[in-house]
C-alpha cells in the first residue's frame, strides 16, 4: 500500500452517484454511506471514503497523519504541508484581510447590479451565464490584475481544473489528465506573460504583491507563483459561482424561503452559511494517510488516498438538528462547506461577501424566483464539486422599468 496513487481518487466519480438523478440530489446516497459503511475502501478508485461528520473533522484536522501533498509539483496551497503552507498562506493572507474584503463591498453591489439590472425588464435571466459566472470572475479578475476581458478564458480554465473523469475507466480517467495538463500549460502561459508585465511596471494588485513578497528572505519561484495565481483563478470564482447559484436553486425549490428573507434581510448571511451546509460547493476532499491509522474500526494503510465527504458530513444528524432541512437562521452551524482545519478556503470571506450581496439584490429586485419550467438540469461533470451547468430562472421584477 506504500506507494504512490496511481489515479487521483477525487477526479473518479464513485459508483453509487452514476445516475443524473443522483448526481443533482446525492444526498439520499450519502446518508446511506454514512450509516452502513461510513469508513469504507474502495477497490476501483483505490482509497478510503469517510463520510460521518467526526471522522471528516478527524482528517482534515490532522495534517501530520493525513497530507495534501499529491505526488506532483507542490505549487499551491492545496497541495502543501507545514512548514511551507503556512509561509505561503500567511503571504496571501495579506490581500484576504477581513478589512480588504470588506473594502470590496461597494465594488461588489456595482458589479451585481450591472449584471442584474438589465435583466430585470425581461423577467428571466440565465442564472449561470449572466450573474453566477461573471461576478466572481470579474472580481478575482480585479484583485489579481488581469483583465476582466478574459473572463471567458477564465470559465474555461476554471472548468477545467475542477472537473472529473466522464467515468470511473482507466481510458477516462488518462483522458481527463490530459486535457487538465494542456490547461495548467496554458494557464502557465498566460500569468507568466502577466507577470513579466508586472515586473516592468507594478501596479497594486495581487501578483505584483506575489512578486514583491519574500518568505525568509527568498522570493517565490516562478512555479509557486503561478500555482498561486491559477489556485486563486479557480478557487476565487469556481465555488463562488456553485454557491450563489445553488443559493438561488434552494429559493427556487422552496419558495416560501424568498419571502421569508425578504422580509427578514438580517438572516441572508445565515442562510448563505446553511447553503454552504446543504448544497455545498464542494463535496469531497482528498488526501493521503502519511501512516498506518486506525479510523472508526478500519486501518489505514500509510500511503493510501483518502477523501473526506463533506457533502455527507454536513447532513450528518448528530452535528444537526433537522439535518435534511433547511434552516435559514441555523445557529450554530459548524458545517465544512469551506474545508476545514489549515486548510479551510482562504477565499471565505470574499465568496461569503460576493453570496450575500447577490442574493441581498436579487431578493430585493425580484419576487417569484423559479427555475424555468422544463428546463432539464444537468449536474457539473466533477466527482468533488457540487453544482449545475445551467440554471436559468425566471421571475417578478419589483423594480418598475
Amino acid at each position: 500500500m506504500n506507494r504512490a496513487p496511481r489515479k487521483y481518487a477525487n477526479y473518479i466519480p464513485i459508483r453509487e452517484l452514476e445516475a443524473v438523478e443522483q448526481q443533482l440530489s446525492p444526498f439520499q446516497v450519502y446518508a446511506e454511506l454514512r450509516e452502513n459503511t461510513p469508513v469504507r475502501y474502495d477497490e476501483h478508485r483505490e482509497c478510503w471514503d469517510i463520510f460521518r461528520y467526526e471522522d471528516v473533522q478527524y482528517v482534515l484536522k490532522n495534517p501530520k497523519l493525513f497530507s495534501s501533498a499529491r505526488d506532483r509539483a507542490n505549487t499551491s496551497m492545496l497541495t502543501t504541508d507545514p512548514p511551507k503552507h503556512k509561509q505561503l498562506r500567511d503571504l496571501v493572507n495579506q490581500a484576504f484581510t477581513p478589512r480588504a474584503i470588506e473594502a470590496l463591498a461597494p465594488r461588489i453591489q456595482e458589479i451585481a447590479d450591472e449584471l442584474i439590472t438589465p435583466r430585470l425588464s425581461q423577467g428571466q435571466m440565465n442564472l449561470v451565464d449572466d450573474l453566477a459566472t461573471p461576478l466572481p470572475v470579474i472580481v478575482i479578475a480585479e484583485l489579481l490584475g488581469v483583465p476582466a476581458k478574459d473572463r471567458q478564458k477564465f470559465k474555461v480554465w476554471s472548468d477545467a481544473l475542477v472537473k472529473g473523469a466522464r467515468d470511473d475507466s482507466d481510458e477516462a480517467f488518462q483522458e481527463l489528465m490530459e486535457e487538465k495538463k494542456r490547461n495548467q500549460q496554458e494557464l502557465a502561459i498566460y500569468f507568466t506573460a502577466i507577470m513579466e508585465e508586472r515586473r516592468q511596471q507594478p501596479q497594486d494588485d495581487l501578483i505584483s504583491l506575489l512578486l514583491a513578497a519574500e518568505i525568509e528572505g527568498k522570493k517565490l519561484s516562478e512555479e509557486e507563483l503561478v500555482g498561486f495565481c491559477i489556485l486563486l483563478l479557480a478557487a476565487g470564482n469556481e465555488t463562488t459561482t456553485n454557491l450563489i447559484t445553488n443559493a438561488v436553486r434552494i429559493l427556487a425549490e422552496q419558495p416560501e424561503l424568498q419571502q421569508r428573507l425578504r422580509e427578514h434581510p438580517e438572516h441572508v448571511a445565515s442562510a448563505v452559511e446553511e447553503t454552504l451546509r446543504y448544497y455545498p460547493p464542494i463535496v469531497a476532499i482528498g488526501r493521503i494517510a502519511k501512516e498506518t491509522v486506525e479510523l472508526n474500526g478500519q486501518t489505514i494503510q500509510e500511503g493510501t488516498q483518502v477523501i473526506s465527504w463533506v457533502g455527507s458530513a454536513n447532513r450528518d444528524s448528530d452535528v444537526f438538528g433537522n439535518a435534511e432541512q433547511f434552516v435559514e437562521d441555523r445557529k450554530p452551524n459548524r458545517h465544512m462547506g469551506f474545508g476545514f482545519g489549515i486548510h479551510f478556503c482562504l477565499g471565505a470571506p470574499l465568496a461569503r461577501l460576493e453570496a450575500r450581496v447577490v442574493l441581498h439584490t436579487m431578493l430585493q429586485q425580484m419576487q417569484d424566483i423559479k427555475l424555468v419550467p422544463g428546463t432539464t438540469l444537468q449536474p457539473i461533470q466533477s466527482a468533488f464539486v457540487f453544482g449545475v451547468k445551467e440554471y436559468p430562472i425566471q421571475f417578478e421584477s419589483l423594480k418598475q422599468s
